[in-house]
C-alpha cells in the first residue's frame, strides 16, 4: 500500500491536534469496532466562521492524516463551506488514498458534519444540506460511549 508523502507528512507531523474547550462544535464518528474513532472540534464565531478546528483520532495513520488536513481545510470557512467540504476534497488535499483507506476520508467528512450538526442544535441554526448524524452512515456508529476512553 503506497501512501503520498503528503499522507505521510500528515501522520508524522499532525496539525491542529487536540481539543477545544467549550467548542462551539463537537462531531465524534466510528467506533472501537471498526477501529477508527475521530473526533473534531469546531471553534466557530457569532458571524458563522470556523476560526479553530482541533481534532483527536484513534486509528490508522491515514485516519490522523484525514482529520489532520480536514481541521487545516475547515479553518477560515464559513459553516456552510464547511459542511461542503467532501471526502474527495479531504483526499485531494492529501494528493490521493489508497482504496483500502478512502473510509478515512469519508470519516473526516462525517465527523465535519457531526460537529456541525452539534454546533447548529446549540445554536438553533440551519445550515443547507446538514442532517443528522444516523448510526449506519458507512456503517460506522456516532456513539460517544465508544470514545469516552480515548478521552482520558
Amino acid at each position: 500500500m503506497q501512501y503520498s508523502e503528503k499522507v505521510m507528512d500528515y501522520f508524522m507531523n499532525p496539525r491542529n491536534m487536540g481539543e477545544i474547550e467549550n467548542a462551539a462544535g463537537v462531531g465524534t464518528v466510528g467506533n472501537a469496532k471498526c477501529g477508527d474513532i475521530m473526533k473534531i472540534y469546531l471553534d466557530i464565531d457569532d458571524s458563522g466562521i470556523v476560526q479553530d478546528a482541533k481534532f483527536k483520532t484513534f486509528g490508522c495513520g491515514a485516519a490522523v492524516a484525514t482529520s489532520s488536513i480536514a481541521t487545516e481545510l475547515v479553518r477560515g470557512k464559513t459553516v456552510q463551506e464547511a459542511m461542503n467540504i467532501s471526502n474527495q476534497a479531504v483526499t485531494e488535499a492529501l494528493d490521493g488514498l489508497p482504496a483500502v483507506k478512502v473510509h478515512c476520508s469519508l470519516l473526516a467528512e462525517e465527523a465535519i458534519h457531526a460537529a456541525l450538526w452539534d454546533y447548529s442544535q446549540k445554536k438553533g441554526v440551519t445550515i443547507q444540506g446538514l442532517e443528522p448524524p444516523t448510526e449506519d452512515d458507512h456503517d460506522h456508529h456516532h456513539d460517544h460511549d465508544d470514545f469516552d476512553d480515548f478521552d482520558e
